[in-house]
């Protein structure tokens, strides 16, 4: 059966956690397209672009993993790229009410697409991206939570 997931977020930056959800969801669907929102509304530190490179960078073992920069609505990319799936990480109980309310709008808008939810492994529960660029700004070590050439940009962008 080919299943195709699309993984929606800013991803600035991707993170260990991220990464996580990444490598088992691409042992779960036989394609994963991690699509990193533009999403000006967040003032995102890296740019599109940047938030694209890194995942590509992080994931490029990974065969069955596209990454896509997009900037429509969530929905109207996975009907362009077909796919089945949306995933979404859950890392607290706080995350659901939001998600739940997303994954209904999204039903709305595309019958046809479904929404899965997974949990992050233990160690990575705690991990944001907000938190993470925090840390990074105050010249705080980062580099238990998101891999090396992530923790690099955030230290050049910082300095």
């Amino acid at each position: 059966m080919h299943i195709k997931a699309i993984y929606p977020g800013t991803f600035d930056p991707i993170t260990d956690g991220h990464l996580d959800l990444i490598l088992r969801a691409s042992k779960l669907f036989s394609e994963v397209i991690v699509a990193i929102a533009t999403n000006q509304g967040k003032a995102p530190l890296f740019t599109v672009d940047e938030r694209v490179e890194m995942a590509e960078e992080v994931t490029a073992k990974l065969s069955n993993v596209k990454i896509i920069g997009f900037s429509n609505l969530l929905v109207d990319c996975a009907k362009e790229y077909d796919a089945d799936v949306v995933l979404r990480g859950l890392r607290a109980v706080s995350d659901f009410e939001y998600e739940f309310q997303m994954a209904g709008m999204n039903r709305r808008l595309s019958p046809e697409l479904e929404t899965m939810f997974l949990t992050p492994a233990e160690q990575y529960e705690f991990i944001s991206s907000s938190m993470i660029r925090e840390i990074a700004k105050l010249n705080g070590d980062v580099s238990s939570f998101v891999p090396k050439c992530v923790e690099e940009r955030l230290i050049k962008k910082f300095n």
